[in-house]
């Protein structure tokens, strides 16, 4: 057997994938009805007509604010193996966790202090 053998079950997998969304998109293209009128034609929004510009520009709080619920979402995740793995890990990994919630509070206090955590109603 080569070493090229082995990967012939992948590759049959992905061709066959790959030939199926080309035949199901091919299918939905010429059997789908098309029947456009200005009703389907219209923007929706929520169930609602769109008020004012698509173009509205947003303040860069709102950014803020969504990349530090990212960022501290993303240690929730680190977090969790962390304290099903605690008594494994021993003191290394409790000091290693430690600094990395250290790290976190001080980037939280230095957002904080700046006043990025505030939103101005408007």
């Amino acid at each position: 057997m080569t070493p090229l053998q082995i990967y012939f079950p992948l590759a049959v997998a992905f061709f066959m994938a790959g030939l199926l969304a080309v035949v199901l998109v091919g299918a939905a293209t010429l059997l789908g009805p098309r029947h456009p009128s200005p009703v389907k034609s219209s923007v929706f929004e929520c169930g609602s007509d769109p008020v004012g510009s698509a173009h509205e520009r947003f303040g860069v709080k709102f950014y803020m604010i969504a990349l530090l619920f990212i960022v501290f979402d993303v240690e929730a995740v680190f977090v969790y193996p962390w304290a099903v793995l605690l008594k494994d890990l021993g003191w290394p990994g409790y000091v290693a966790m430690a600094l990395f919630a250290f790290t976190l509070v001080v980037g939280l206090a230095y957002v904080w202090k700046k006043g990025a955590l505030e939103m101005e109603s408007d």
